[in-house]
């Protein structure tokens, strides 16, 4: 009869010959760990061999022949091994993005240069000068990293760059109006992705949030009335990932500036993409940039370091100098910090701007200044390689919370299958996964977000050679 006591122990699991690549692949520790879980997963089932009124009775189970008997060594190691490939398999993976969104934020919004990467690897895998002052021989502060660029490229006065745009929010705000009135349109109580609204992080600061005008009307004296009261700032937040068309009103950035200048207030502009470069050059609405609005009087501008930037994720703060010393050195500052790896990338990201090669080094720059005809020539050259598909015009998009519902033309592969949604799913599993968007049962590959065409060709090839 079988019984449990015929199981090997976990010791002899462990010394098998098939243990050996486990143990110097994955640890003795966690190995060990998962030899004991198939262990324990081999005796419940087992169990759950015997008859209804022997599960319990554990001497009589172990003397009980199952139905099925106890697996082998080689078994329960094979077992043991594909626990450890799933407790170990990463979950943040590179994948291809043929959707044609430029910066797809549950894709990792803006890929990187070749120079920015260049740069974070090297920051990454030596010591380096994140704190420590050359010239004096003794340390120095992280805060100075990136400033010098971002002064010159903006005229700005004073820089800072933290972990991400939200830190830079809260901590604008925590600085400067903690238990302070702070002024904002109703049109710009905004919320983006993942249930981030603006009027919690504003809250969180401590600030006292005073909302002026109505969701699609806002006037300047609702302004000028609410300045009659003693406030901290005034805040515009740009409304990034939506527009209000139709029965609307709002006055322009300068004339918030010139009103609230004059009762002797502060002006933050949050801008979120923080585009430094105009995008109407590509065929899509005017974005707000930087310099526009530090050029109008803004004090404070914050955005975001890995959309219209094209960089890591980053939160940039420029502005007047006497508020960026004062925000430097709030407590809060050193929680929301940049390591090491993000200040070299948005350095080396910067400096593409500043050497005027932007549109030339950065991915999503190139993206968009990518003409018809290129496109075109890429998704051909698709279509005959697989032999399948037909090429025809489509529409790419910005995304990232930036330029909503502004789309761009392109050319797209596309592929018509009885059952996309089918095919969908295999395109995600494969190496690396292939992600698409499908347009009236019609899979549309757009090669204007596409990095690598061998390996979505590659991909594609056995995909298409499956009986699907």
């Amino acid at each position: 009869m079988t019984s449990l006591r015929e199981l090997p122990s976990v010791e002899q699991l462990l010394r098998a010959s098939r243990s050996d690549h486990l143990i110097k692949k994955y640890g003795r520790p966690l190995t060990l760990d998962a030899i004991r879980s198939t262990l324990d997963e081999v005796r419940a089932q087992f169990k759950l061999a015997l008859p209804q009124g022997h599960r319990d009775d554990v001497s009589r189970a172990e003397g009980t022949k199952p139905e099925a008997g106890l697996p082998s060594t080689d078994v329960i190691i094979a077992q043991a091994e594909s626990h450890l490939q799933a407790w170990t398999a990463p979950t943040l993976l590179p994948v291809i993005n043929a959707t044609g969104v430029i910066l797809h934020t549950n894709l990792g919004r803006a890929p990187l240069s070749e120079a920015t990467i260049a740069a974070m690897k090297e920051a990454a895998e030596n010591y380096s000068t994140l704190e420590y002052d050359l010239e004096k021989g003794q340390r120095g502060s992280r805060l100075i990293h990136a400033e010098s660029i971002l002064r010159k490229l903006t005229g700005a006065e004073a820089a800072v760059v933290v972990n991400n745009n939200a830190s830079a929010v809260l901590l604008v705000l925590s600085t400067l109006a903690n238990k302070k009135r702070v002024i904002i349109s109703r049109s710009q109580l905004v919320e983006i992705g993942g249930g981030f609204r603006v009027p919690d992080v504003m809250k969180q600061s401590g600030a006292k949030l005073v909302e002026v005008g109505t969701t699609n009307k806002v006037r300047l004296s609702d302004y000028q009335e609410a300045l009659e009261e003693p406030t901290a700032l005034v805040m515009r937040a740009h409304r990034s990932n939506f527009k209000i068309v139709g029965f609307t009103e709002e006055p322009e950035l300068k004339e918030i500036v010139d009103v609230t200048h004059r009762a002797n207030v502060i002006v933050v502009d949050d801008l979120g993409s923080g585009a430094l470069l105009d995008t109407a050059k590509y065929g899509f609405a005017h974005e707000p940039t930087v310099q526009e609005s530090l050029a109008v009087g803004t004090d404070l501008v914050c955005f975001s370091g890995d959309k219209l930037l094209g960089g890591p994720q980053a939160g940039i703060i420029l502005g007047k100098k006497l508020l960026i010393d004062k925000i430097k050195k709030h407590p809060l500052a050193r929680a929301v910090r940049a390591d090491k790896t993000c200040l070299a990338g948005v350095t080396a990201t910067l400096l593409h701007y500043l050497k005027d090669e932007a549109e030339r080094e950065i991915p999503i720059w190139k993206m968009m200044s990518l003409t018809l005809e290129q496109l075109k020539v890429r998704a051909e050259m698709w279509r005959d390689d697989l032999g399948k598909g037909d090429v025809i015009q489509s529409e790419s998009t910005v995304g990232g919370g930036s330029l909503p519902e502004e789309c761009i033309s392109t050319y797209v592969l596309a592929l018509t299958i009885k059952s996309p949604d089918k095919i969908l799913k295999k395109l995600r599993k494969s190496h690396p996964p292939i992600i698409a968007r499908v347009e009236n049962d019609t899979i549309l590959f757009d090669p204007r977000t596409v990095l690598n065409d061998e390996l979505l060709l590659s991909n594609l090839k056995i995909l298409l050679s499956e009986k699907i």
